[in-house]
C-alpha cells in the first residue's frame, strides 16, 4: 500500500509560501484549479509530503501523465510550465518543455522517407502483430532464431525528454519506430538508427500503442488514444495531424489500449481513472462507464459506442458526510480489442465496478458484433468486485467513497487472446489479476478451463498482458503489492488444451540489493518468438525464456545511465506496462517507470543481434 500513498503525495500534496516568489501566471491558474484540494484540510493519506519537493519536470509530468491529467487537459505547454515552476519553487522561465529539449542533431538528415507500402514487410503493428493479440512475433517477422537471443546487445538508446515514467511499446511500420509520451511527445524513429523522421505533440500523456492503415483514400494513417480520451489521426509520413476527435466527455476518461483497426473502421477502448477521484471525500462518485467506440478511420466519425454497463448512472445513496453516490459504474476497458472479422465479432475485457451493486458488466469477458457494436454475449468471472482507492485507506474521511463489502480490485487489464489449438478447436485466452487465466468458448463465452497461476490482487496477479504460440500460453506474474521483492514475480507456462502448468519459472532472486523503488514483481505484457518468450520486471531486468523449460536464456539489466542518439540524458529504471516489441532483426523495450513508487527511467532501448 505503501507505493500508492507515496504516488497520491506526489500530486495531492500541499504547496506552501516558498513557492510564492515565483511566476504570477502559474500562481493564479493553481488558485484557479488547485488550491481547492491543495490548500485544504485533506486527510493524511493525501498530504503527508508536500509537492514543492518534487522537481518541475516532474510535476509538468504529472499533469499530462498522472493522477492529475483531469486537471491538466486544459491547459497550454506555457500554462503547464508556469504551474510546475511556480508550485517547485523553481524560478520563472526556468523549466524547459520537453519539445524544446530535443537538439537538432537529434532528427534525421532530409531523405529516406517512408516508399511503397508500410506494412509491408517485418513490422510490429500496435498491441499485437495481428488482430488475434496473441503478441507473438513469426521467425520471418523477428527476424532473429531462437539460437540467436543469447547474442542480443544494445544498438542504441533514445532520451525521452521530461519523462520520468517510460510506459511505451514501439510500434514497427515501415522502417519505423513509433511511440507516445507521458508527456504528450509523439514520436517516429528510423528504427534503425533511431533518429527522429517527426514529432506530434498531444494535449495531454499517451500511453496507448500506436495502430497504423490506410484510411480510406490510402493514406497511412497513424492512430493512437491519449490520456484525456482523444483519438488522433496523423500522417504517417509527415506526423501532421489530419483528424482528432474526443470519444467520451467524462473528465477522468481516458484511453490506454492501442486502438484496433480494420477495413477502414477504427475500435477505440475507453478506461478511467475515476476510482482514483473517488479517493477525494466531497467527490460524487461514480459516473464513468467503460466503452468500446468504432470511428470512420478517415474522418474520426463515430459509427456507434457500446457501454459495459447497459443502464446510465442514477443516484443512490449517501456517503456518511452527505456526498451524493450515483451508480452502476466502472468497467473501464483498458486493453486493445481482440478482432474475428471473418465472424464479424470482437472481444474486450472490463475492469472491475466503482459503486454497489458491481455491475455484471464488470471484470467480465464480452463479445460484440463489429459491424454494430450489439453485445453477443457477457461472461463475468468475478463477482462483487467493487472498489475504488478510497478503500486503501484507513481514515473514514477518505473512505467515504469506498464501497460497502468492497471487492478486491481483481479486474482485467490484459488484451485477450484468440487462438486455435493443437487440435483445431478455437478458444479465447483470458488473464486476470485475481491469478486466474481463463479459456473460454468464443461462440458463447462458456469457461472450458480456469487455472490459478497467483494469489492476485490489486497490482496481482496478471497485470498487462500475456502471450500464446497456439500450444502454450505464458503468463508473467506480478504481485507486487502483494508480495516482497524476491517472492513476487516468475512467469508461467500453461498449455492451451487443459489449461495444466507446463512449467514456472520463479523471480530471479538478489536482483534489486540497495536500489530505490526495486521490486521483483512481473506486471508487465510479455512477448513471443518461436522458442523464446520476453519478460520485463520491476527490476529492470528484461529476460528471454526459452519455451520448452522456462530457463533464461538472456538477460539485460537496464537501469543506469545511458548515452543516448539524440542528447537527452537518459535513464533507464523499472520495466511495466507494455512490453518489448520485435521485428525485423531488433528488439525494443521502454526501461523506466515512476508511478506508485517504482524506478524511474525515461529511455526506448534497441537491441539487434550482434549490433547488426
Amino acid at each position: 500500500m505503501r507505493n500508492i500513498s507515496i504516488a497520491l503525495v506526489v500530486v495531492f500534496g500541499v504547496a506552501d509560501g516558498a513557492a510564492a516568489q515565483t511566476a504570477r501566471g502559474g500562481e493564479q491558474i493553481y488558485t484557479q484549479i488547485c488550491a481547492r484540494c491543495h490548500d485544504s484540510n485533506m486527510p493524511q493519506l493525501l498530504t503527508a509530503a508536500p509537492i514543492q519537493e518534487s522537481p518541475a519536470d516532474h510535476i509538468y509530468e504529472a499533469l499530462t501523465y498522472g493522477f492529475m491529467v483531469r486537471q491538466g487537459a486544459g491547459l497550454t505547454t506555457d500554462e503547464k510550465r508556469a504551474v510546475a515552476e511556480f508550485v517547485s519553487g523553481s524560478p520563472a522561465g526556468s523549466l524547459t518543455p520537453p519539445r524544446d529539449q530535443i537538439p537538432q542533431s537529434a532528427y534525421c538528415s532530409a531523405g529516406g522517407g517512408p516508399t511503397g507500402d508500410p506494412l509491408a514487410g517485418q513490422i510490429w503493428n500496435g498491441w499485437s502483430p495481428d488482430h488475434s493479440n496473441a503478441r507473438f512475433q513469426t521467425a520471418a517477422g523477428a527476424g532473429m532464431t531462437a539460437a540467436e537471443v543469447p547474442n542480443l546487445s544494445l544498438k542504441w538508446a533514445f532520451g525521452l525528454p521530461g519523462v520520468s515514467v517510460a510506459s511505451l511499446q514501439a510500434t514497427i511500420v515501415g522502417g519505423r519506430a513509433l511511440f507516445g509520451t507521458s508527456v504528450g511527445l509523439v514520436f517516429a524513429l528510423d528504427a534503425d538508427t533511431g533518429c527522429i523522421r517527426w514529432v506530434y505533440e498531444a494535449d495531454v500523456g499517451v500511453r496507448s500503442a500506436i495502430s497504423v492503415g490506410p484510411d480510406a483514400d490510402g493514406r497511412a494513417t497513424a492512430y493512437f488514444g491519449d490520456l484525456a480520451a482523444s483519438v488522433y489521426g496523423v500522417d504517417f509520413a509527415t506526423g501532421e495531424l489530419r483528424w482528432k476527435v474526443q470519444v467520451d466527455d467524462h473528465p477522468d476518461a481516458r484511453i490506454t489500449g492501442a486502438p484496433a483497426l480494420h477495413d477502414g473502421r477504427l475500435y477505440v477502448p475507453v478506461a478511467s481513472f475515476e476510482e482514483l477521484t473517488a479517493s477525494v471525500a466531497t467527490y460524487e462518485c461514480c459516473t464513468f462507464r467503460g466503452s468500446i467506440v468504432a470511428l470512420d478511420g478517415s474522418t474520426g466519425r463515430q459509427l456507434w459506442k457500446t457501454y459495459a454497463i447497459t443502464d446510465e448512472p442514477q443516484r443512490t445513496d449517501t456517503t456518511s458526510t452527505g456526498v451524493q453516490r450515483w451508480g452502476p459504474s466502472g468497467a473501464g476497458i483498458w486493453a486493445s480489442p481482440t478482432l474475428d472479422p471473418e465472424r464479424n465479432v470482437m472481444y474486450v475485457a472490463t475492469g472491475d465496478s466503482y459503486s454497489q451493486p458491481a455491475d455484471a458488466g464488470s471484470d467480465a469477458l464480452m463479445a460484440l458484433a463489429m459491424d454494430t457494436g450489439l453485445i453477443q454475449w457477457v461472461s463475468q468471472t468475478l463477482r462483487g468486485d467493487a472498489w475504488t482507492v478510497a478503500c486503501i485507506s484507513e481514515d473514514p474521511a477518505v473512505r467515504a467513497n469506498c464501497p460497502e463489502d468492497a471487492g478486491p480490485d481483481a479486474d482485467y487489464g490484459s488484451a485477450l487472446v484468440l487462438t486455435t489449438g493443437a487440435d483445431g478447436r478455437r478458444v479465447l485466452l483470458a488473464g486476470q489479476k485475481s491469478g486466474v487465466m481463463y479459456s473460454l468458448d468464443p461462440e458463447n463465452g462458456e469457461v472450458l478451463w480456469e487455472t490459478r497461476v497467483a494469489d492476485g490482487g490489486m497490482l496481482g496477479g496478471i497485470e498487462w498482458g500475456f502471450a500464446s504460440d497456439g500450444d502454450a500460453v505464458y503468463a508473467s506474474i506480478s504481485d507486487a503489492f502483494e508480495e516482497s521483492p524476491g517472492d513476487a514475480g516468475g512467469l508461467t507456462s500453461l498449455q492451451i488444451a487443459d489449461g495444466e502448468v507446463v512449467w514456472h519459472a520463479p523471480p530471479v532472486q538478489d536482483t534489486c540489493g540497495s536500489r530505490v523503488g526495486c521490486h521483483t514483481g512481473q506486471p508487465g505484457a510479455v512477448t513471443a518468438i518461436p522458442g523464446v518468450v520476453f519478460s520485463g520486471s520491476l527490476d529492470g531486468h528484461i529476460r528471454a525464456y526459452a519455451t520448452d523449460t522456462g530457463r533464461v536464456i538472456w538477460d539485460a539489466d537496464t537501469v543506469g545511465e545511458y548515452d543516448t542518439v539524440n542528447g537527452v540524458p537518459g535513464q533507464g529504471g523499472a520495466l511495466n506496462g507494455p512490453g518489448a516489441t520485435i521485428a525485423g532483426g531488433m528488439l525494443f523495450v521502454s526501461s523506466g517507470y515512476n508511478f506508485l513508487g517504482f524506478m524511474p527511467g525515461n529511455v526506448l532501448l534497441a537491441f539487434s543481434v550482434d549490433g547488426r
